[in-house]
């Protein structure tokens, strides 16, 4: 398939990848930013007992106000066996547990201290500063959900109920390559003819900030028999590729011949600005997305298109883009007459686009938190028209 439209691109790619179901098990905090493989529900109340929510005396409501004959003190981790009797208190801190008979807790300032003895001077109601069993979480009640990213919330709850060994789905297995022999690492000295390699290292960093760990292939040679042998070496070892380069109509744009050679190509082509020469392509059981070389196609299309494929796979719904909409606090004074997405700078209410909107500058992309949907067929944008934008 040639020149097809941008949601239908996602439709096609989204469909070429299943979501990850193996699973595997880790302790506790190794499972931070993961996504739970299961449901985790409480087996007992927390608290697990009532409990004192301040520093002071455990005593019965209907003794107040009164004295009462201080019988012992508790802290946080030890338990009274005793029973408070009328005329009574007992001296308690704060998460301690409350002592049988007693129905209320009054804090420490509020009451006159005399040896061992207390002046109460007001009268305390049933249960008054008095933390029940099971306020916090019921026993039942559902902790984490299965498909759930796991926050450091999570990891508390767990915690609180003791869970040790999470069990997760295992990372998603994921390669990135650029092709291009003009590029060059930032380590390299910079000769005439080459340029540094940022594409490869905005996809890394990308991934990295989405909770990812791929394998960074770094530069693929400008030839289409070693870089497919490359890649086909992989085959079994991946769920996803993506790559950007080689893939317009240039001498040197290997990635159509690659994809002949060990694969099958799904489309080339997406109608939208940056970007539009996308080639989806599958081999054996991964996906392959190759991007345009461009810096910024190269972002804008990993944002559009990939992030979808990357949410499906890792089943992590927060990892896809938010549509909303905004005001234009500029111009901008081209046509469009196809469907284009140009970067920009949104703060909750007005879009700021930057001078620049070329495919392979990079700089704005600084400053761009958003793009800008633009339909095809629109006249040019001006200050305070309302737009629709992508949230990255």
């Amino acid at each position: 398939m040639e020149g097809i439209t941008f949601e239908q691109a996602i439709e096609l790619l989204t469909a070429h990848v299943e979501a990850v179901d193996d699973t595997e098990e880790v302790l506790l905090l190794a499972a931070l930013g993961r996504v739970a493989a299961q449901n985790y529900y409480a087996t007992f109340d927390n608290p697990p007992f009532d409990r004192s929510p301040l520093d002071g005396y455990a005593l019965k409501s209907s003794d107040t106000p009164g004295n009462f004959k201080i019988i012992g003190e508790e802290c946080a981790g030890d338990f009274f066996a005793g029973e408070i009797k009328s005329g009574e208190a007992l001296r308690i801190m704060t998460g301690a547990a409350m002592p049988k008979g007693s129905d209320c807790v009054i804090r420490q300032e509020d009451v006159k201290v005399d040896g061992e003895k207390i002046f109460v001077n007001k009268k305390l109601k049933h249960h008054e500063n008095y933390c029940f069993a099971g306020e916090d979480i019921k026993s039942g009640s559902l902790l984490v959900g299965e498909d759930t990213k796991i926050t450091a919330a999570h990891i508390a709850v767990l915690a609180s109920q003791g869970v040790n060994l999470v069990k997760i789905y295992r990372r998603p297995k994921i390669a990135i390559a650029s092709t291009g022999d003009e590029l060059i690492q930032p380590y390299e000295k910079l000769s005439p003819g080459k340029i540094y390699n940022s594409n490869i290292y905005l996809l890394a960093a990308r991934l990295f900030e989405m909770g990812f760990s791929p394998k960074i292939l770094y530069n693929l040679p400008d030839d289409a028999d070693t870089c497919a042998e490359k890649i086909f070496s992989m085959r079994d070892e991946l769920d996803l590729l993506i790559t950007t380069g080689g893939v317009s109509v240039g001498k040197k744009d290997i990635m159509h011949d690659v994809v002949k050679k060990i694969g099958e190509r799904i489309f080339w082509r997406v109608m939208m600005k940056p970007g539009a020469p996308v080639i989806g392509w599958t081999c054996g059981k991964f996906l392959g997305v190759a991007l345009s070389g461009n810096p910024f196609a190269a972002y804008a299309t990993f944002e559009l298109l990939a992030r979808p494929v990357l949410a499906k796979l890792s089943r992590r719904a927060d990892i896809l883009y938010k549509r909303g909409r905004g005001i234009l606090a500029n111009n901008f004074p081209k046509k469009s007459f196809g469907r284009r997405f140009i970067r920009a700078k949104f703060d909750g209410e007005k879009i700021f686009l930057p001078n620049r909107h070329e495919s392979g500058s990079l700089y704005s992309a600084v400053y761009c938190n958003a793009l800008v949907d633009i339909p095809a067929g629109s006249d040019v944008l001006k200050a305070g028209a309302e737009v629709e934008i992508i949230l990255l």
